[in-house]
């Protein structure tokens, strides 16, 4: 039997981070005692919405969770916010469960998907792009490129009414199991950079000035609290220096990532087990 990888897993809970918003975590083992968030949103509105439906690992727990929050049946939107298989672990649960629900995506990501999933219903969609707007009944959302990202079918998503700021990948980082910012070290908070690169590689060779000016205009949409796929809730200070971090990225080396000496380590780690 396969040891199971999420038996030291801590248990999470959806948690209310701002009006009408509800944060749906999961977490994957990293090592050394941290883990990688893994979230998405519900905004239970007028019409409520599903903000990304979670990772393939979690997805009966990402089913429970979300649905303990916003009946399947009262679900009008479901926001993909990219392709990326950890966004869309529960989408055809979503879709099967929510019959009243329109999936806002965008053309790109409807191609990339057909790669590898069945087909989606053409009928059940919207499309929309970065700059656009989303009538939601009793807000109006709107739609961003965020400042960093791995896939080029992503959109962020902003709700004027609440404040609240669904960043997709970015300000990602690994916590010991909180999902506060405010109860995160700063060498933790630090692997905003660090992430952010591996997600964004191409932050090398970008001009500062102009990058700059991207994520200020992000910044200046008001947001009072940040959730991100992979990282805190970011607020107040933290979500200030969030920004600077990314914002800081444009022209900087590329931060390494492990390699073969890694690997080697850990080929022998688990080698030692299994003849011990």
């Amino acid at each position: 039997m396969q040891p199971n990888p999420f038996a030291e897993v801590p248990t999470t809970a959806p948690e209310r981070i701002a009006p009408d918003t509800w944060l749906i975590p999961n977490l994957a083992p990293a090592g050394d005692g941290l883990f990688l968030p893994v979230n998405s949103l519900v905004i239970r509105g007028r019409e409520p919405v599903i903000v990304d439906t979670g990772a393939p690992i979690h997805r009966a727990l990402w089913v429970e969770k979300a649905f303990s929050v916003v009946e399947p049946e009262d679900v009008r939107w479901i926001f993909l916010s990219h392709d990326d298989g950890d966004h869309t672990g529960a989408l055809f649960d979503v879709l099967e469960h929510c019959p009243q629900a329109t999936l806002v995506t965008n053309f790109f990501a409807v191609e990339r998907l057909a790669l590898e999933k069945p087909a989606l219903p053409l009928q059940r969609m919207r499309w929309l792009e970065p700059g656009d707007r989303l009538d939601v009944g009793d807000r109006v959302l709107q739609l961003f490129r965020p400042p960093v990202f791995d896939g080029p079918t992503t959109r962020g998503l902003f709700d004027p009414k609440t404040g609240a700021m669904w960043a997709v990948d970015s300000f990602a980082c690994f916590t010991p199991g909180a999902l506060d910012a405010d109860a995160l070290p700063a060498d933790l908070l630090s692997g905003i950079t660090a992430l952010g690169s591996a997600v964004s590689p191409w932050h090398a060779w970008l001009d500062r000035e102009r990058y700059g000016r991207h994520v200020d205009t992000i910044e200046a949409l008001g947001a009072r609290t940040v959730a991100s796929a992979h990282g805190p809730v970011l607020r107040g200070g933290r979500l200030d220096d969030a920004f600077d971090r990314v914002r800081a990225l444009a022209g900087a080396p590329i931060v390494p990532l492990p390699g073969q000496e890694l690997l080697d380590t850990l080929l022998a780690a688990t080698m030692a087990e299994a003849a011990g």
